[in-house]
């Protein structure tokens, strides 16, 4: 009997009852309480399986289900006699931040007061029993979201002790999803604020606790030591690159085989490969995307489901507001090529918008780029990593924001398009001039208060915009080397009826040029003193079918002028 699939479940316990489909991910227990560390934090991509594991680790060990592992029978953990007496011995802490998604410190700080006082009215039993005396249980009332910032950092420390005095035995704690408020702080603007009152409550409950037996942490990010975890000298960390838990999170492909022959899918394998594959966890390849793929055997049609199922603002106002050599390399990614660089795994929020490292970092944490290959720099003593886009799902994310940038004047920048291929220069002024009024702030990160800079910044997202809507017709290429120098932007035609075109662009400089008019064409005169069409005529495109266009800039304000 074909199982049914469960789109969003979870609950371990929920989709075992209900013989829902389910990859048996149980050893992921034995290696976790064999490896003995007292901390651990794995990181993951969204929707990678941690949230159920987390509730299928809650299940097996707390003290709440003991005597009824039967749920386990049939799956690999429950065939070890010794992990069978090991089910439901322990008092577990179970926690998630997942919910910590606020615009304000205040905000947030009241969000995580809130889920503090629901974790302990779930263990008010305490209160009730001999094991608190009159000051304790005190302190406990006094837990809720109006509480004292002292009593939300001690909380889970204080809970900790209370169970283990309660059962005779020290807790497992574990928090999932414990860097989304990190992410939203960022984002908000209230980092510091929120990283201070987070080191102290992670220094209160995994440091500084006594009645610990052990901790588990998930997330997307391992946000940077010196941020959250300065005081954590016993923390083990596993990223996407460690060895340690490669298998227990998303699906191998063995696995996505299997459930494809299940499911009379299996003809449509490679479909399925390019479209969801391309994750890398330590040294094992072709890891799926789980969401995804459950998506297909569900819906049995091919879409991009994972990237869909948040905003992605972050990764959205990362590129965005990134300087042209961000911009350049999502460029390239975006046409398949790979990007050389170096991968700093601690996350610093802070360095976000001034290191790129930082950036391609956050990116290969969260699914969006795969590790092609690596090789030790041997003059820097450090691993150079080439990365490309994940997969074609990611693939059809970077458009889809890269088209969003454009929305508020679709109607300008495909009329400029419409105008560009057509010749019409007097058009192509009209369009240019409406698009960059409404979009040349919206690229600027606003640190800046040169206008210089801001023209830089939409000049890149403007050509992004181009491979986007115009690669299937013609090839794009910016900032290449040509003739003698680089040239800004060359769109190569796929069809030989075709013209190919040339752009510069000037920013106008009043100590050389005293009008537009005179940048306009000293950016055309620099696209024939540097020969910039010498590539395109090497590849058999007559000269009279290059076209030359050199953009002027001042603030908002642009002018096209036009040579043949």
């Amino acid at each position: 009997m074909v199982r049914t699939i469960g789109i969003g479940i979870q609950s371990f316990e929920k989709l075992i009852e209900n013989h829902c489909f389910y990859v048996d991910k149980t050893d992921f227990i034995k290696e976790w309480w064999e490896s003995k560390d007292d901390v651990t934090l794995i990181t993951r991509p969204r929707r990678f399986g941690k949230t159920l594991n987390m509730n299928m680790l809650k299940r097996f060990l707390s003290i709440e289900y003991k005597d009824q592992g039967n749920i386990f029978r049939g799956l690999s953990i429950w065939e070890d006699e010794e992990y069978r007496s090991l089910q439901g011995t322990y008092p577990v802490i179970a926690l998630s931040f997942a919910s910590i998604k606020a615009t304000s410190f205040k905000e947030a700080q009241k969000s995580l007061y809130y889920l503090i006082e629901k974790l302990y009215n779930r263990f008010d039993f305490l209160v009730r029993s001999d094991c608190l005396n009159e000051k304790e249980k005190r302190f406990y009332d006094h837990i809720s979201v109006d509480m004292d910032n002292y009593a939300a950092i001690s909380s889970l420390n204080t809970l900790s002790e209370y169970l283990c005095r309660y059962y005779g035995k020290p807790v497992i704690i574990l928090l999932d999803e414990y860097d989304t408020p990190l992410q939203e702080a960022w984002v908000y603007g209230y980092w510091r604020e929120l990283v201070e009152f987070i080191r102290s409550l992670f220094n209160a409950t995994f440091k500084t606790n006594p009645y610990l037996e052990r901790a588990l942490m998930t997330g997307i990010t391992r946000v940077s030591k010196e941020s959250i975890f300065s005081d954590l000298n016993n923390l083990e960390v596993v990223t996407s690159t460690s060895e340690k838990y490669e298998n227990s999170f998303g699906f191998t492909e063995e696995e996505v085989w299997e459930a494809l022959k299940e499911y009379g899918r299996y003809d449509e394998r490679t479909k399925v490969k390019d479209w969801y594959d391309g994750f890398i966890f330590g040294r094992k390849r072709d890891i799926y995307n789980p969401w995804s793929v459950l998506n297909y055997l569900d819906k049995r049609r091919l879409s991009a489901y994972w990237v869909n199922t948040s905003s992605n603002s972050l990764v959205d106002h990362l590129v965005r507001r990134g300087s042209k050599n961000i911009k350049m390399d999502v460029e390239n990614l975006l046409k398949g090529g790979t990007l050389e660089t170096r991968i700093d795994e601690q996350i610093v929020f802070d360095q976000l918008e001034q290191d790129e490292m930082a950036i391609w970092s956050l990116f290969l944490a969260s699914g969006y780029l795969k590790v092609e290959s690596y090789v030790l720099d041997e003059e820097l003593g450090e691993d150079l990593y080439r990365l490309a886009l994940t997969n074609k799902e990611v693939y059809i994310m970077f458009k889809g924001l890269i088209r969003k940038w454009f929305s508020k004047s679709s109607a300008e920048y495909n009329g400029f398009m419409k105008a560009m291929l057509c010749n019409d220069i007097e058009a192509m002024n009209a369009y240019m001039n409406e698009v960059a009024m409404t979009t040349i702030s919206f690229f600027d990160t606003g640190k800046k208060t040169s206008e210089e800079a801001e023209p830089e910044r939409f000049y890149h997202g403007f050509v992004l915009g181009l491979i986007v809507d115009l690669s299937d017709r013609y090839i794009i290429t910016s900032n290449r080397e040509s003739g003698l120098g680089r040239y800004d932007v060359v769109i190569e035609p796929r069809k030989k009826e075709d013209d190919a075109i040339i752009m510069e662009f000037k920013v106008r400089d009043s100590k050389k040029e005293t009008t537009l008019e005179d940048t306009a064409a000293e950016a055309l005169l620099q696209i024939e003193r540097k020969k910039y069409e010498a590539d395109l005529e090497a590849r058999g495109i007559a000269s009279e079918r290059i076209r030359k266009y050199g953009f002027a800039f001042e603030g908002k304000q642009v002018l096209i002028q036009s040579c043949q």
